[in-house]
């Protein structure tokens, strides 16, 4: 049986410290750096993602960033797709694709396959988002929880995207979310992983991190460009997968006038704070991880380290 190709894992949450890891990472050791991040994918959404920006894109550059409009869609499977496409690229070219982000259901999606889940159908949607508007997502969220309650118990009532999926997929196939997660690809990862875990151990001090990037994204044009995106597309609603990152709903509705600044503030960060928090979750039900404290001041050495370690016996 031929020996398996090498591939990194680096998760955490939001604010944890991944890019400016990954940088040092790449400038030290022969890696190329996949982005695992459903926000980074949208071209103009500079600011409220905390993208990389150009002088670090030079000194480390990043695949799957920039890739579509926020008008337009790009899900787990592409995600899948074009990751598996990338590595054997990076692999061929003597180095080592080293993933790096946030976004848990791909990761899932790229080590483990996909679920037999069907397509987003928008007047499913919209005829989910009415019923919302009439009793609110935390009766939608009782509603789920009786049709598939595994799938409800691990998502927050007031985690409107994931609800409205889970009830679409019923919706549309009949069966629940949990049945066809049964019923996956089984398509593992044809790599020899390394799984790095950026967990904090203080949240205190990852919930004040998040609070001074939020504040730093409004004081360095975060409005003026959700302003410029609804003028350069006139379709954008915040029912939109793009304008569902955190931060960009909650902009629109202070654009339109629903809120001052200073409750944009606080719902931005509330939002920032319960992603992280679902990303945590994603973090300890993952096997096989190497967990390191992202607060800790030596955490690039022992992720080099450990990297180090990996490739003695696996590049």
């Amino acid at each position: 049986m031929a020996k398996l190709s090498p591939a990194i894992f680096l998760m955490g949450p939001t604010a944890s410290g991944k890019t400016g890891l990954a940088v040092e990472l790449y400038q030290k050791l022969p890696l190329e750096i996949i982005s695992v991040d459903s926000a980074l994918v949208f071209e103009g959404m500079d600011i409220g993602t905390a993208k990389p920006d150009a002088a670090t894109l030079a000194k480390a550059p990043h695949h799957l960033i920039d890739l579509i409009r926020p008008t337009q869609v790009y899900s787990a499977a592409n995600f899948r797709h074009d990751a598996l496409s990338l590595m054997a690229d990076i692999t061929a070219r003597g180095k080592v694709p080293l993933l790096v982000g946030g976004t848990m259901l791909y990761f899932k999606a790229l080590q483990g396959g996909l679920s037999a889940l069907p397509q987003a159908d928008a007047e499913v949607r919209a005829k989910l988002d009415n019923e919302a508007l009439q009793v609110g997502w935390s009766v939608m969220h009782a509603k789920l929880a009786k049709i598939d309650p595994a799938t409800a118990a691990r998502i927050q009532p007031n985690d409107s995207q994931r609800v409205q999926r889970a009830l679409e997929v019923y919706e549309i196939s009949g069966k629940t979310m949990t049945q066809l997660h049964q019923l996956s690809t089984g398509d593992d990862l044809p790599y020899r992983l390394l799984k790095i875990a950026l967990v904090p151990s203080d949240r205190s001090v990852l919930h004040a991190r998040i609070a001074s990037r939020f504040d730093e994204m409004l004081k360095h044009g975060f409005l003026d460009e959700v302003r410029s995106l609804l003028a350069l597309y006139p379709t954008l609603t915040p029912e939109l997968p793009s304008m569902r990152c955190v931060g960009y709903r909650q902009a629109i509705e202070h654009l339109v006038g629903n809120y001052s600044e200073a409750e944009l503030r606080d719902r931005g960060v509330f939002a920032t704070r319960q992603l992280a928090k679902r990303q945590l979750t994603w973090l300890r039900g993952m096997d096989d991880t190497f967990e390191v404290d992202c607060l800790n001041p030596q955490m690039y050495q022992l992720v080099f380290n450990k990297i180090n370690q990996y490739f003695e016996t696996n590049y």
